[in-house]
Formats: structure tokens, sequence, C-alpha cells
């Protein structure tokens, strides 16, 4: 089968590589339908993360059920599926508490790569959410959207403790920030503060829901967003970048007692604890549980309340994958989708 291997920094290829196998018995093998190129991708494609020799890629992913093994009780061959890029079992006290991307027996599907012809799907009916009836091509890519960028996106919502009456502030406007806007519009936010230096990102911003647009980064982005909030800042804040600079932005964009979800997969990120200690915040990220929001996600997309596929505006063939990372990596594209 073909699949996307990176052999180091900005060296991408399409290879043919060995079909996947039923491994274990709890394992399911899907036919990929659409699978993407997501931000963290980026981080070894620039070098910033090392890669040890080729690497398969991709996380996210659609597709048909192929194959099941002998223990596997909740998908069957034929079913559309979407699934978490963290595989878990659904069933451990961390799962059954919401953090099914801290399972005991989790699996990184970016170990496997799903940016490929078929992937192995490890603990599949922990992982694995039916998809009712046959999506449209609007829907589709709203469900690859929700194997990560959207469930992460909500799961900083929700960390942030977006809702009714609360103003939201976003720190990075990339597939995870302007999905985080969907997400606190949906919740209920009163307003929402997009930081965004990008045209095109701040127009999708608004369609998600953003009413104020900030271009300040830094501590003139924090004046900004406290000179829009009456000198308080922002109740929720939801950073989705991952440096310093974003991090920093984000607690202190953050009024006292409010409460900042973080996702951006941190990179040199250090706190000061005095800074911390007098910013008096609330801080919950990580790795999002993107399995615990499945069911809703897919209802609300499968029903066209919301459309989360617009973040993709490039779409590409497989084989045409190094455009992609390309497109990403000089910021042509805010988030591509690989067609099968």
């Amino acid at each position: 089968m073909r699949a996307v291997v990176m052999h180091a920094p900005g060296d991408v290829r399409v290879e043919d590589v060995e079909e996947p196998e039923i491994t274990e018995p709890t394992d399911a093998v899907i036919r990929v339908t659409a699978s993407c190129v997501c931000g963290s991708d980026l981080w070894p494609y620039r070098g910033i993360e090392e890669v040890n020799g080729p690497t398969r890629m991709g996380h996210e992913y659609i597709g048909v059920v192929e194959r099941v093994g002998s223990e596997v009780r909740d998908v069957e061959v034929g079913d559309f599926v979407v699934g978490s890029f963290v595989a878990s079992d659904n069933t451990c006290e961390i799962c059954e508490a919401g953090y099914q991307s801290r399972c005991v027996h989790q699996v990184m599907m970016g170990g496997i790569g799903t940016q490929a012809e078929y992937a192995r799907i490890p603990l599949a009916d922990g992982t694995l959410v039916k998809v009712p009836g046959e999506p449209t091509e609007k829907q589709a890519r709203g469900l690859l959207a929700a194997s990560d960028v959207l469930g992460t996106g909500w799961f900083a919502a929700v960390a942030a403790e977006a809702g009714p009456g609360k103003t939201v502030t976003v720190v990075g406007d990339g597939a995870v920030g302007l999905l985080g806007i969907l997400a606190a519009k949906r919740l209920g936010a009163e307003r929402i503060i997009a930081m965004s230096r990008h045209a095109d990102r701040q127009a999708l911003a608004r369609r998600f829901g953003a009413t104020d647009i900030v271009e300040e980064r830094g501590e003139a982005g924090v004046a900004k967003v406290k000179e829009l909030t009456g000198g308080y800042g922002a109740h929720s804040t939801i950073e989705a970048v991952g440096t310093q600079e974003s991090m920093t932005q984000a607690i202190h964009s953050t009024r006292p007692g409010g409460h900042v979800g973080y996702v951006g997969v941190a990179h040199g990120v250090e706190l000061d604890g005095m800074d911390l200690f007098f910013a008096t915040v609330n801080l919950l990220g990580g790795p999002a549980p993107v399995r615990r929001f499945l069911p809703e996600l897919v209802d609300l997309i499968m029903t066209d309340q919301i459309d989360p596929g617009m973040v993709f505006d490039l779409t590409l063939p497989l084989e045409e994958a190094a455009e992609g990372y390309r497109a990403m990596d000089e910021r042509r594209a805010t988030k591509v989708l690989l067609t099968l």
C-alpha cells in the first residue's frame, strides 16, 4: 500500500509499505478514506523534533472497517468510522474519568501512521466510533476534523470553562485555535477574541464565532485583551500553539480566577513560579481526550449543526503529500486534507 514517510526534516515521500495486519485480538484494520496533515506534523518537518530515520506519518483518519480481531464487538466490517489520534481501551479508570488520551493502555496513532491507504487501529472498541448513515462530502470533512483538531479545540474550550456570559481569548489561529472558537461559540460564550495576524484566518475565525480580532502579540497583545475587557482580562483562554510566547500570552491574558485550556504541543515552554503564583489562574490541558467528545461531535456533524471541515483549505491526493507539508509550513494553507 501507499503511505507517507518522513526521512528527514523537509523530506517527505510517498512510498510502498506493507499492509497492516491484525496483531492483537482487539485490533481493527480500516481502509482510510481521508487523512490530513496536522500542525504537530510540522515540528519534525521543521527539524524542531528529531526524525530517527524513515518514519510513517499521520494520526488523523476516517474510513471503513476492513477486518476485526476476534475480541472486537462494537464495530463490524463495513462500518464507516472515525477515531481519536490516541487509541484507548475506554474502560480503565482514567478513561472513565474522561481522559482517554492518557489511558493506561494508550497507543499514539502517530506511531502507526494514518496518512496511508490502510491503518491498524489498536483497541478498536474503545477508539472507534461508528458513524450513522453515509456521510456527505461535507460531513466527511467534518468527521476527519473531529479525529483531532475539532476534538482538541473542543477540549481546550471545555478546559477553559468557556460558556454563557464568558469572554474567551484564543491564542493561535491554526486549525485547533479556529475550531476552539467554534467550540466556545457552541458552548455559549458571549464574546470571543481571536488573536490572529492573517486575513484569511481572521475571516474564518469570524465565521466560527469570533467577535473581536487582536493582531498584536506578546505583552502588546495582552494589553489589547485587557483593554477590550475593561482591564480584567478574559474569563477563559485557549492556548493552541505550544511556544513560550503563546503560553505566557495566554496566562497573562486571563483574569485572576480565570481558566486556561492549553493544547498546543509544548516546545521549550517554562513557567516562572512567581509569575504563575500571582497570575492566580487555573491551568488544564495536554493531549486532548478526543474520544470523550466524539459521540457528541459525530452527532453535531451528521445533523449539520456544525461545519468544522471548513478548516481544510487545501485538498490534495495522498501522492502529493509533500506539497501539503510545504503548503502548511509556508502558511499557504491552514490545514491540508489528503484524499485516497
